[in-house]
This record gives structure tokens, C-alpha cells and sequence, in this order.
């Protein structure tokens, strides 16, 4: 029996050391990072789910615990490989000392998918788009012993989320993880330019259902008794009806959950309110800027963002009225901004009662519009310098002000968000407009407590 290695590349750290050493004295700037980071590879475990047991043993390893040994493990009788962005050059020493020890290596994903040609020079075989409709062809062309250089998803159709494998939960360690992906769907309609996640490899925002959404909960829930989920969507609720079929069957399993979305859940009582009950505990949403100037072009579809500014703040007090926390995440390094911004947004911040709040570099990744459009306008730093895709290293040359003023209006700023005054005071905030709130519902004070 064959021997699979889905090996995970693990844990990005930034570059910039001034930050890095800021995340040492405000631990709670690096937070949401380092949950992201910490992550299981949702994508190896589903395909690892595809893979026949009967044919195959199957291993999932994270760099970060394989490098804890002297030496890479050379069973394997062939390798798959994720990797985030910032990651990809070790992703290709790994793969070459597979390589030269003659273990075949696949490598995908969203990065790999976008740098094909790159990637392929430290691999057998590449795998461009979604993974679920080509694995089974890899499989089969590796036990023939003819595995092809590319694998490309467009020849084959768009993936249908009602066939999606239950992925291999079981392969985590249990008591490694403080929460566990699922996906209840694939893609974005909002389209920004900057955006590096599934857009790139699904034309079409589409949905898994919600009995195959219930059932991998269920899965989860035989290896964690009370799971914390985070939803690994783009942007969920597009699908109003379709989500409070979800929300209301979630109620049932009694979690707690994570998930990203955008300022449209603000509009829908009955839908914030099914959230709630079901035990989402926060909301992810790119707000990016608070200026309608830096706004003004991020979409490419339209100007859906720039359109919503005026309801921010309404919108965010409307969905935290609800117990609902909501991370605001906001870019810095747009092209509409100047160095006023930084002030505009930590103002907003606390005029806002945001009760969490995420700040990045305007970051250009591979495969993105905008690493096209900077590429030609000579505004990126150094080319192909991936290992600085990690949303707090500088990659860009911003359009109205240096590069010296992006990096320290943003230290300064960084120190201002989170520090332990005005951490604390977001939290508070909070906590007493919710006791005032005829949206808590139940409104008990475990349940207070549970939300704050």
C-alpha cells in the first residue's frame, strides 16, 4: 500500500521586525494572524478525503512539527503540498528534497495555482484550480507511474460544492487545534482587487449544501465535543434563504462560531438574529477604509464599498446590538490614501465601538489584478518577493505618500488600536450597550459573558 504525505506549510511570520517585536508587547495585534496561521490545511483534508483507503495510507503533517525532528520523513511514496503565500520558497525546499530522493511531489492551491510555471521547476506535477475534479486523475496517473506536469481545473468545469468529499478530520491531533475549519462556500461577487482567495479559482459564488455543512459538523464533533467552528468562506450570507436554512439547523448542534461576511447582515433582522441564537460569536468584515476616496476603485465589478461607507458605523452598531462582536479590517497603503488615513481610522475605530479591529498593508499577491496593474505601473517593491505576502510587510510603493510614511503611520497606529487602554475600553463599550440591547435575545449574563 502506498504511503500519501499531505504536508501543510504552517505558521507565516512576518518580516518586519519592528512589527514583529510589537506583537511581543500587544500581543492582541498579531492575534487574528496567528489564528490564521494555526489553521489545519482545510484543502489537504479534503483531499485526502477523496483518497481511497484501501489503497492508500494516508499522513497529515504541519512543517512546523516535522521540522521539530533532525530530518523531513523520507516514507512517503509521494507528497502533496499547501501553502500559504509568504511560505512558497520553503514550500520549494521541501519539495525539492522530496524530488531528489526521487518521491514525486504534487503541489496546488490558490498561490501555486496562480505561479504555475514558478512552482512546477520544484515539483512533478502542478495542480491549477480546484482540486476536488483533478485529484482522482492524480491518483490514478500516479499509480501508473505517469503523472503529468499540470492538472488544470478550467478543462474540466467548475467543482459543484454538492459533491463535496467529508474532509479527513480525523487525521488532526484533537488536542492541537482551538478551532476547526468548514466551508459552506466558494467564491465572492464583490471581486476587489487585491483579493487573493478562492475568487481565483472559482469564476462563481456557489454553495455546499446544508446537510453536507451539518454532516462534517458531526464529524467534528466526534473528535471535539464543543468545537469552535470557523466558516472558511470568502464572504458568507450572499444566500440569504439558503443561510437561515444553515443558521437554523446550526442552532441545533449548539456551537460557537466564526465566520466572514459583509455589511449586508446588517440589513436583515431575522437573519442577524439566527445568527445569534446559532452561536456565532464574531464577524469578520473588510470595511478597508474609512475614507470614500480609498474606497473608490477597490472593487472591480462595481463600487459596492465606496456605495456602503455612510452605513458603517450603523451597520456595525445594528449586528454588535446582537451579541455579534464584529473585527473590522482595514488596509492601509490604498491608492486614495494620504497620511491623513491613519488618524481617520483609528478616530473611526473609536467612534465606531468596533469591538475588534484588524489593520494590513495594501498587499499585492500573485495572480491578483492588482500585482498586474502595480507590476505595470512599476510600483512593486521587488518582484516576486512572496515571502512578504504576509499582510504586515511592505510590498508596494503607495500611490500618495512613501514608503517610510505607510511604515510609520502604521506602527504608530498598530500601538494606539492595541494597546491595553484601548483594548480594554473597545470590550467595555460593548459589553454596555449590549446590557442595553433589546436584540441579546435571551440576554442572560452567561450569555453576556460568553460574548465579551
Amino acid at each position: 500500500m502506498k504511503t500519501i504525505g499531505f504536508i501543510a506549510m504552517s505558521g507565516v511570520r512576518a518580516h518586519n521586525e519592528e512589527l514583529t517585536q510589537l506583537g511581543l508587547t500587544l500581543p492582541g495585534f498579531v492575534e487574528r494572524n496567528k489564528t490564521i496561521a494555526s489553521l489545519p490545511s482545510l484543502g489537504l483534508l479534503t483531499l485526502a478525503g477523496m483518497t481511497p483507503t484501501d489503497r492508500f495510507k494516508i499522513e497529515y503533517c504541519e512543517i512546523d512539527d516535522l521540522r521539530k525532528s533532525p530530518a523531513l520523513p523520507e516514507h512517503f511514496d509521494l507528497v502533496a503540498i499547501s501553502t500559504f503565500t509568504a511560505q512558497i520558497f520553503e514550500a520549494y525546499e521541501v519539495a525539492s528534497f522530496y524530488m531528489s530522493r526521487n518521491i514525486p511531489v504534487v503541489m496546488g492551491g490558490i498561490t501555486v495555482s496562480s505561479l504555475a510555471e514558478e512552482a512546477k521547476a520544484h515539483c512533478t506535477s502542478v495542480v491549477i484550480g480546484e482540486g476536488e475534479p483533478l485529484w482522482p486523475m492524480v491518483l490514478r496517473d500516479f499509480e501508473n507511474g505517469a503523472l503529468k506536469p499540470f492538472y488544470r481545473h478550467s478543462a474540466h468545469g467548475s467543482f459543484d460544492l454538492r459533491d463535496a468529499p467529508m474532509p479527513r478530520f480525523d487525521l488532526l491531533n484533537p488536542e492541537k487545534y482551538n478551532r476547526i475549519t468548514v466551508q459552506t462556500s466558494r467564491g465572492c461577487p464583490h471581486k476587489c482587487e487585491f483579493c487573493a482567495s478562492s475568487i481565483l479559482l472559482t469564476p462563481r459564488y456557489k454553495l455546499k449544501p446544508v446537510e453536507k455543512v451539518i454532516a462534517e459538523i458531526h464529524e467534528i464533533k466526534r473528535i471535539w465535543p464543543r468545537p469552535f467552528i470557523e466558516f472558511a468562506d470568502d464572504n458568507s450570507f450572499v444566500n440569504v434563504r439558503h443561510y437561515k436554512k444553515l443558521l437554523r439547523a446550526l442552532e441545533k448542534e449548539k456551537l460557537r462560531w466564526f465566520t466572514e461576511a459583509d455589511l449586508n447582515v446588517a440589513k436583515d433582522d431575522e437573519l442577524l438574529g439566527l445568527m445569534r441564537n446559532s452561536g456565532c460569536q464574531q464577524i469578520l468584515i473588510g470595511l478597508e477604509s474609512p475614507r470614500v476616496n480609498s474606497l473608490n476603485g477597490v472593487e472591480l465589478n462595481g463600487n459596492w464599498k465606496a456605495r456602503q461607507q455612510d452605513l458603517y458605523k450603523s451597520a456595525i452598531a445594528k449586528i454588535q446590538s446582537y451579541g455579534i462582536t464584529v473585527n473590522g479590517c482595514f488596509i492601509l497603503g490604498l491608492d486614495g490614501d494620504t497620511p491623513e488615513v491613519f488618524e481617520q481610522v483609528h478616530d473611526f475605530v473609536r467612534d465606531s465601538g468596533l469591538y475588534e479591529v484588524q489593520i494590513t498593508f495594501l498587499t499585492a499577491f500573485p495572480g491578483t489584478p492588482l500585482y498586474g496593474r502595480l507590476k505595470e505601473e512599476d510600483r512593486i517593491i521587488r518582484d516576486r518577493a512572496w515571502e512578504l505576502c504576509t499582510l504586515f510587510d511592505i510590498n508596494i510603493r503607495p500611490k500618495n505618500m512613501s514608503v517610510e510614511q505607510l511604515q510609520s503611520g502604521f506602527l504608530l497606529l498598530a500601538k494606539q488600536l492595541y494597546s491595553t487602554e484601548e483594548t480594554n475600553t473597545r470590550r467595555r463599550e460593548f459589553r454596555q450597550r449590549l446590557k442595553r440591547s433589546p436584540n441579546f435575545g435571551r440576554g442572560s449574563r452567561a450569555e453576556l459573558k460568553m460574548a465579551a
